[in-house]
């Protein structure tokens, strides 16, 4: 997105209404007491005030044809400045100031002293022609001077000013998209949770359910069917637990310890599958984060889950490393599986704790490494 079009629709030299007015009301005043001895210094005068009013009004739409307008008004009154009683300084000084308003941008002051070095030589053919101490002409001068100061500290004003409001409006922007990737992050939070909790506890259910519904119907074998019942109620247990696990995790509350976690998986999965896991913890065993201990869990039931699923009946070997961090590696016969929610999930949730994830086929096995090295 281009900043430029965030920039506040007040236009550059935009000084205010109530101000432009009083302007032109006490130039009138300041003309109105003019006693010019030549009408033509009359037809000058009020030529250049009307050209005035107009560039005033352009300032807010058409800057550079405003400062066309003024600077015509400020060199015209500047040449007739030193006729006697014409007080075509008024002119001369408001012309000046409103360019000195104008916000050039690219073109900076040039513009600016342009038309100040044009004034400057109309006040000395003024002087000149009508035969004005240098004392005058010095006077001149200092009053543009003074002018220009007050309208170039206006515009600064006005720059702030503009400057200011856009960089509200980039922080409300900034705030904006916080909040939207704070939204998506959590989304992207909740799904996983979802998938670590209920996809484990489901689909360890559904195949306790299907051997029931086989034992059942095709041997009849009521003991055995009654017994998967059984272990279907305590997966149910288990994920209940599992997602009490979740949330204290999520609001930073005790965790159980990885070890006894992971140990504790292993001996569900043979209790539940009658399959051998064979797991084998290396070096210092040592306390993990909460995020940590979380995301290694549900990579180690995501990999056993798939296991039961892909490959029944065959071995697991699980391993546990705590050296210059925390390694899980799981290894299965046969193919498991290839990319899916649960890995694309398990990825995420070991990248929010600086953890990776590689899963893929190792000669005729499935393995699953994961890993969260040390900050």
């Amino acid at each position: 997105m281009k900043w430029k079009a965030l920039l506040p629709t007040r236009p550059h030299g935009e000084s205010g209404w109530v101000g432009r007015v009083l302007t032109a009301g006490v130039v009138v005043a300041v003309l109105a007491t003019a006693r010019p001895a030549d009408a033509w210094v009359w037809v000058v005068l009020v030529v250049t005030f009307v050209v005035f009013a107009v560039g005033s009004v352009l300032m807010a739409t058409r800057p550079y044809a405003a400062f066309a307008l003024l600077s015509v008004v400020a060199v015209a009154n500047a040449l007739i400045a030193g006729y006697p009683q014409s007080n075509s300084l008024a002119l001369v000084l408001v012309g000046i100031t409103d360019i000195a308003v104008i916000d050039f941008r690219r073109h900076g002051n040039r513009p600016i002293v342009a038309v100040g070095i044009g004034v400057a030589a109309a006040y000395a053919v003024s002087a000149w022609w009508f035969d004005q101490p240098d004392s005058w002409y010095f006077t001149q001068l200092l009053w543009t001077g003074v002018l220009t100061a007050f309208g170039l500290n206006r515009r600064q004003y006005e720059v702030q000013t503009r400057q200011t409001e856009l960089l509200l409006e980039q922080t409300r922007l900034a705030q904006s998209e916080h909040t939207r990737a704070a939204a998506l992050e959590e989304r992207g939070r909740i799904a996983r949770d979802l998938h670590d909790v209920l996809a484990h506890s489901l689909g360890a259910l559904s195949v306790q359910l299907e051997v029931a519904e086989a034992l059942l119907d095709e041997r009849g074998d009521t003991e055995g069917a009654l017994e998967r019942v059984r272990r279907s109620r305590r997966l149910a247990v288990q994920g209940l637990t599992e997602a009490r696990n979740a949330v204290a995790a999520l609001r930073a509350d005790e965790v159980p310890d990885l070890a006894q976690a992971v140990a504790a998986l292993a001996e569900q999965h043979e209790n539940d599958h009658g399959t051998a896991v064979r797991l084998s913890i290396t070096g210092q065993v040592s306390r993990t984060e909460s995020g940590v201990t979380v995301a290694l869990l549900n990579a180690a039931r995501e990999a056993l889950t798939n296991a039961a699923k892909h490959a029944p009946g065959q071995p697991v070997e699980l391993a546990l490393g705590f050296d210059n961090g925390v390694r899980l590696s799981v290894r299965n016969k046969g193919a498991t599986s290839g990319e899916g929610f649960g890995l694309a999930g398990m990825r995420e949730r070991l990248a929010l704790v600086g953890g990776t994830l590689a899963a893929g086929p190792d000669g005729d096995d499935w393995l699953l490494v994961a890993e969260v090295p040390n900050e």
